[in-house]
């Protein structure tokens, strides 16, 4: 009875979630109609192009949003985590690069001792390097009291500039003429999923990772404690004897983690070499993908596709259009604006999503 309860009860959110996206979606074309039209566009011409180049073909689906999506699903999933346990992780573009850096510096310099396990060592030790990142910022807070926020945000900047020093010094390609490493071994490349496609082997990687993080925070203790936590981190400390210093920062670590193994799966399944701008904000993006999805791990999937099919049209839009893709970016503001009012509700405007506990903790627990 309860299994065939809590069944139920799952079936309806997956509904609710999957309701949630979807007008999502509508308005986010609904709003980029009207900013088109503002600017003196045509609009019929400029969906057509967006909407070719996102879904409107195989090739875009498979070779430009799904590729942009694996990404923004797993720095998304580390945020969601992160955010649940009232961690607020601004710093996974910072932990997305770390990752890729880790996996070059793995995928160029072991390759010949590790042969074929040069690719799971690579994806490893990203993770690893994401999850030591976003350490820093857990001591920091921890025995000093700086707020994760500031850390985090810092530690961004300083990641960007470890990797234009280590692409212009150390790991620079051996011309010396190109600000970027040397491609790595196709062996420590992710294989293709589809002949002719751009698509990877990361973007199962991504869908798998999904439901195990909402099961690990749905269905273990660990996860309880991570809630509980993120609903009142004092009443957990107090009533259930969790410890949620420590709580926090194994989510932290876990956040980290994630986000770092998206940088790697970037660098093996992508770009095949580490470089400035190698990611185009995706860490940022991912924070806008967890806050629409409401911190729930699996609509992160539905989100992250939504945000990656923007870019990807918005790119063919201002190619096939004449309309700027920055756009675009004006729609997925006005879309993180209405999901944090629509998650607050009338009782105290927008901050207070921060303040209560996460959706469905009450109903998990």
């Amino acid at each position: 009875m309860i299994d065939r309860t809590n069944a139920r009860r799952m079936a309806a959110r997956a509904l609710e979630v999957a309701r949630a996206v979807a007008l999502n979606g509508v308005v986010a074309f609904a709003l980029l109609s009207l900013v088109i039209a503002a600017g003196g566009h045509a609009v019929g011409p400029a969906m057509r192009a967006l909407w070719d180049g996102s879904f409107g073909s195989w090739y875009a689906l498979t070779s430009a949003t799904l590729v942009r999506a694996v990404p923004l699903i797993l720095a998304g999933l580390g945020v969601a985590l992160a955010f649940r346990a009232h961690v607020w992780n601004i710093g996974a573009e910072g932990q997305l690069l770390v990752g890729a850096t880790a996996a070059a510096i793995v995928a160029l310099g072991a390759v010949h001792l590790l042969g074929a396990f040069t690719l799971p060592a690579a994806l490893v030790a990203g993770a690893i390097a994401g999850a030591l990142w976003a350490g820093i910022a857990a001591v920091l807070r921890q025995r000093y009291g700086v707020l994760e926020v500031i850390s985090t945000i810092m530690l961004n900047f300083l990641a960007a500039y470890l990797v234009g020093y280590l692409v212009r010094g150390p790991l620079q390609e051996p011309t010396h003429v190109y600000p970027q490493s040397s491609d790595i071994a196709a062996i420590a490349q992710l294989p293709r999923l589809f002949p002719g496609s751009r698509a990877h082997w990361g973007l199962v990687l991504a869908f798998v990772a999904a439901p195990i993080v909402w099961w690990a925070l749905a269905r273990t203790a660990a996860g309880f404690r991570v809630r509980a936590v993120g609903a009142n981190p004092e009443a957990a400390q107090s009533a259930g004897l969790i410890d949620a210093a420590r709580t926090r920062t194994r989510a932290f670590l876990v956040s980290g983690a994630l986000a770092g193994l998206a940088g790697a799966v970037q660098l093996t399944g992508v770009t095949f070499a580490l470089y400035e701008n190698l990611s185009p904000g995706y860490g940022f993006t991912a924070i806008a993908v967890a806050l629409l999805a409401r911190l729930d791990a699996l609509a992160v999937l539905l989100t992250a596709v939504l945000f990656a099919g923007l870019e990807s049209g918005a790119l063919a839009m201002q190619r096939d259009a004449g309309i700027p893709a920055v756009t675009v970016s004006i729609v997925e503001g006005a879309l993180i604006l209405l999901a944090l009012a629509g998650a607050a509700g009338t009782r105290s405007g927008v901050l207070a999503m921060f303040r209560r506990a996460p959706a469905g903790i009450e109903d998990e627990a």
